[in-house]
């Protein structure tokens, strides 16, 4: 059996605890946890590095039958923790895990906020793209950090993206000495040099206890999308119809963690819709009275949508890399917009058009970048009343939707041999 120790966050160990760590023969876990914890004298010291060969010395001394071995880990082991891996490894009925406060639970309770509806996001050994998107797209998330992923790296991602946040940044929980709570915009966090960083928050400037949750984690999604026209401001029905916004998001694929550019926004109907289902999103709008309606039906929809008033191509250049990209309408600069689009390879790019003479070239523009085109021409007929109580069928304006996604990478030769 190997027994797994919350610890580190200033909570003392329970009896239990105490009891099983008196008897280690081998204790494994970083230096501070062991110099803090009161070993036996008799136990072996194990300080973690690299968790390969700490996983290989664990097995060999089980096999020895030296005695028992106690894994000290911060908070709760099982939440983003080791007990993944030990699992893995060791099979999870040899495990024995004693968990203490998560460095996330006790940063919420050191500024008296509940975290059911916390987003939790690592961005320890992961990219940091994915936990500034969940950032810019939650209210309330809290961020795992890591080398080259702290606050000041963070931060100064959402200074450029998302500048009304505010961030808090836990530092040494659970020391009575070194513990900081630090409430700072992205800016200032930028701006910093960072030390023990346990935990950042990332807040909406004006978040709160919020209401009652029956669910943990993200907003329960959407209960319906492909939202009638009716339900957002625009000029002159230049909105995509719901019809053409329904495939536009099947083959988007928005979620929690994305990037979805709206090329050509207009009412930023499809930009909101994303947002709704959990992306972060910027709409790129040429007028400024479209910008000014994409923002008022962000608000109307209680969703955050970044507007960059400007053309593309050119206004993309600032933009971060997305995830997927849809393009509404477009003139004669369409496919060199595609191509842009295209050159910061997004998983799946979707592109409306009336115009049945710019699909060949936007088609090429796809397959030249690596995509394999695919596309309908959407024609509907809506049900509209006559007089004396009878309905006809009243025809909408054809749409070609165009889509391209990359294919997959191949595998290397004797990959999973």
């Amino acid at each position: 059996m190997i027994s797994v120790i919350g610890t580190g966050t200033g909570e003392p160990l329970s009896e239990e605890a105490r009891s099983v760590l008196a008897g280690a023969g081998l204790a494994v876990g970083a230096a501070r946890h062991l110099d803090a914890a009161g070993l036996p004298p008799r136990a072996r010291r194990l300080v973690l590095g690299p968790l390969a060969p700490a996983l290989d010395a664990i097995e060999e001394y089980e096999a020895s039958d030296a005695g028992p071995v106690v894994v000290l880990a911060s908070g709760d082991p099982g939440f983003f923790g080791i007990v993944r891996v030990l699992a893995e490894r060791f099979g999870r009925e040899r495990l024995d895990v004693r968990p203490g406060v998560s460095s996330v639970a006790a940063a919420f309770a050191r500024i008296g906020l509940p975290w059911d509806d916390a987003v939790v996001v690592s961005a320890h050994g992961r990219a940091l793209r994915t936990a500034v998107n969940v950032c810019r797209s939650h209210p309330k998330t809290a961020v795992l950090t890591g080398p080259g992923a702290g606050p000041a790296e963070l931060g100064a991602e959402l200074a450029r993206r998302s500048p009304g946040r505010t961030l808090v940044v836990a530092s040494a929980v659970g020391d009575p000495v070194r513990e900081r709570v630090e409430w700072l915009t992205p800016a200032e966090a930028a701006a910093r040099t960072w030390d023990a960083v346990s935990v950042v928050l990332c807040l909406e400037s004006a978040a709160g206890p919020g209401p009652a949750r029956t669910v943990a984690g993200p907003a329960v999604g959407p209960a319906g999308w492909a939202l009638p026209e009716e339900e957002f401001a625009h000029r002159d029905s230049m909105i995509t119809k719901f019809e053409v916004r329904a495939l536009a998001l099947a083959r988007l694929g928005p979620r929690l963690g994305d990037l979805v550019w709206d090329i050509g926004a207009g009412s930023g109907s499809v930009a909101v819709e994303c947002a709704r289902l959990g992306a972060a999103v910027v709409a790129v709008e040429k007028t400024a009275d479209g910008v000014a309606r994409i923002r008022d039906n962000a608000r109307a929809h209680g969703v955050d949508v970044r507007v960059v008033h400007g053309d593309a191509p050119t206004v993309l250049s600032d933009l971060s890399d997305p995830d997927a990209v849809f393009v509404g309408g477009g003139g004669e600069e369409l496919p060199a917009i595609v191509a842009a689009c295209a050159r910061r390879g997004p998983r799946a790019l979707v592109v409306a058009m009336a115009a049945l003479d710019r699909v060949p070239a936007v088609r090429a523009a796809l397959r030249t970048a690596g995509y394999a085109p695919d596309g309908v021409l959407l024609q509907s007929s809506r049900l509209a009343p006559l007089p004396g109580d009878v309905t006809r069928l009243a025809a909408a304006n054809p749409v070609f939707l165009l889509w391209g996604v990359r294919p997959p990478a191949p595998a290397y030769e004797g990959e999973n041999q």
